[in-house]
Parts: C-alpha cells; sequence; structure tokens
C-alpha cells in the first residue's frame, strides 16, 4: 500500500484524466468525487474507476469534451443532459440549481440524461444537506441483476442514497445499491486476487460463487431478495422513462473497455423542510429519532463512520493499493488526447 495525502492524490487523478481526455472541468469534478470516497474508506467507488473511466475516455465510451446543459425546466422540474461525458459536471449543475429551485419553490426535482457513472451516489447530496435541504438520489446503471427468477441480468444495482440535515451536527447520509453488495467490491476482490463470500453473486449459470471474475460475469444478488429486484425495477423505470436515458439492459457494462456510451441516469429529489412543517419542526424532529437510536449503544448513526474516516484521513493520508498508484501515476503521465 502507498500513502498519499488528498492533495497527491487529487493531482494524479485530475492528471490521468486529462490525459485521457477530460476537459479541466470534467477531470477535477471527478477526480474530487472519487477521492473523497477513498478518504470516506469506499474503495470501490474511488479512485480504482480512473483506469475504467480513462479508458471509457479514449475510446469514445464517454465524451471528455461534454459540457453539461439545461434542457427544459419547468415549474419545480428540472432536466440536464450529460452529453454523454462522465456524470459528475451534470450532477453537480443538478444539485446546485436544484437547490436554488427547492428554494425558491420548495421542491426541486432534477434529473440527468445520457450520463455515466456517477459514483458514490450519497456524495451528491453533500451540498443538499449542507444547504439545509433534505436529498434523495438515485441513479440507474448496467444490467447486473436478473428479474426475480430469472438468470439474464436485467436491472443494474441501481444505487438510493438519502440526505437529512442535522443542527450543529453532519448529516444522516443513507446509500446503498439494491445488491447485497456495491458490484465494485467484487472488481477490488478481482484485481486484488481475493475470494469473495457466499451470498455476493451469481455465476453465469445462476449457481452461487466466491470467485469474483465469475460474478463479474455473472449476477449480483439482490438485497433482500425479491424486494431488492423490485426496488431495482421501480429506479430503472423512473430513471429510464422520466429522463429517456437506457434501461440497464440496454447499457453496455461499465467494467468494459470498449462499447458505446452507457447512456444511463441520475435523478435528485430536494425538499425544503421550511416549506412544509417548518424547519424548526424538522430540526426538532430529526433530533428526536436520533436521541432514541442512540439509546442503544450499539448503535451508529448513517454516515458516521464515513465522516469519521474521511478527517481522519484527512490528517493522516489514505492509502492506495500500490500496483493502483502505479498504473495512476502512468496514465497521468500518457500523453493527452487532441
Amino acid at each position: 500500500m502507498t500513502l498519499l495525502s488528498r492533495s497527491d492524490l487529487f493531482d494524479t487523478a485530475c492528471q490521468a484524466l486529462s490525459a485521457a481526455g477530460a476537459n479541466d472541468t470534467m477531470a477535477r469534478l471527478t477526480a474530487t468525487a472519487l477521492v473523497e470516497a477513498d478518504l470516506q474508506g469506499l474503495a470501490s467507488h474511488g479512485v480504482t474507476r480512473i483506469p475504467a473511466y480513462a479508458a471509457h475516455l479514449r475510446n469514445g465510451r464517454a465524451n471528455g469534451q461534454a459540457e453539461p446543459r439545461v434542457l427544459r425546466q419547468h415549474g419545480a422540474v428540472l432536466m440536464i443532459d450529460a452529453g454523454q461525458g462522465l456524470a459528475y459536471p451534470a450532477c453537480h449543475l443538478a444539485v446546485q440549481q436544484g437547490i436554488e429551485l427547492a428554494r425558491q419553490q420548495g421542491v426541486a426535482f432534477a434529473v440527468v440524461a445520457n450520463s455515466h457513472h456517477f459514483g458514490a451516489a450519497a456524495y451528491h447530496l453533500r451540498p443538499v444537506a449542507e444547504a439545509g435541504l433534505v436529498g434523495l438520489a438515485l441513479g440507474n446503471s448496467p444490467a447486473a441483476m436478473p428479474a426475480w427468477g430469472g438468470k439474464r441480468p436485467l436491472f443494474g444495482t441501481n444505487p438510493i442514497a438519502a440526505a437529512f440535515p442535522r443542527a450543529g451536527h453532519d448529516p444522516l447520509l443513507i446509500d446503498l445499491s439494491l445488491s447485497n453488495v456495491a458490484r465494485g467490491k467484487l472488481v477490488v476482490a478481482a484485481r486484488e486476487g481475493k475470494s469473495i463470500p457466499l451470498g455476493w453473486a451469481l455465476d453465469a449459470d445462476g449457481q452461487p460463487t466466491t470467485d469474483p471474475q465469475a460474478g463479474l460475469a455473472g449476477s449480483m444478488v439482490p438485497a433482500g431478495g425479491v424486494k431488492g429486484t423490485l426496488l431495482s425495477l421501480v429506479i430503472d423505470l423512473l430513471v429510464g422513462t422520466l429522463t429517456g436515458s437506457h434501461f440497464g439492459f440496454e447499457a453496455d457494462s461499465l467494467l468494459d473497455d470498449e462499447g458505446r456510451a452507457p447512456r444511463v441516469g441520475q435523478v435528485f429529489l430536494l425538499i425544503d423542510p421550511a416549506a412544509l412543517a417548518g424547519q424548526e419542526t424538522y430540526f426538532s424532529r430529526i433530533e428526536c429519532l436520533v436521541d432514541v437510536m442512540l439509546e442503544d449503544p450499539n448503535v451508529r448513526l448513517p454516515g458516521a463512520q464515513r465522516f469519521s474516516r474521511q478527517r481522519e484521513h484527512e490528517a493522516s493520508g489514505v492509502e492506495i493499493p500500490e500496483v493502483l498508484w502505479h498504473k495512476l501515476q502512468q496514465l497521468a503521465a500518457a500523453p493527452g488526447v487532441a
């Protein structure tokens, strides 16, 4: 493992993305999100994604020169076109404009079309919570789970995240994929030559496996059985129909260097508590629930571990596998793409 400061990791990540063809804004916003994931201990959504992103930029699966734009706004509804670029600039625009819209309207529903992998879903909700708003984030992804009873992957692991601000405290941050574990954990295990626990994935024949490569070639086990499958269907329907983006089965795997642009989408719902029961009531009620939760000494608030790790790693640095660090350095030193 190689111990790195946030700034050193960010600079190299940014250079690697720029060399692969990302414009300055895309490289900076993408690197910021991935480095924060590593600081929070979310290695599967951190800079380990950069080699794949770089390959997508070089092979035309992602448009490095894309500039997100507002396609339309009607009342509290906002639609952003990511232009088939990496997702982070479009999600940033959707959230920033969504915050202003929610302050005006009481609620905002901001969607992103023609997009790409958007990393740890809850990352995009940090500014929402900092603005005193409640936020939900949904995203669909290439097929990784079958419909219940089937073998062919149709739905993505389709993450869902929520952020609830608290007065004077870190927000409650809930972030989960609808598979038992994030598919990125299989990617990390495969890269490191490790096995995976039973219950994470199925092979191509629908049989449980401890081999991450077989799991990546097969399908992910849904969280909660049929309930997880149905929730994944709900997200695929919401995102695919309301943004006009691909359904999971229409999008080529994000794990492949070559293929078509994924054209998946994201949805953000932002709610201003002041427009409903009122901000004072909101903060009072959330602390009532938190206090009861913490009466049990074994309860850990959602998001607390992420924030604790981030503060620790901001001070001490973050460890990255040596082979990954060398790969990032190679990508950063590669000739730029015209």
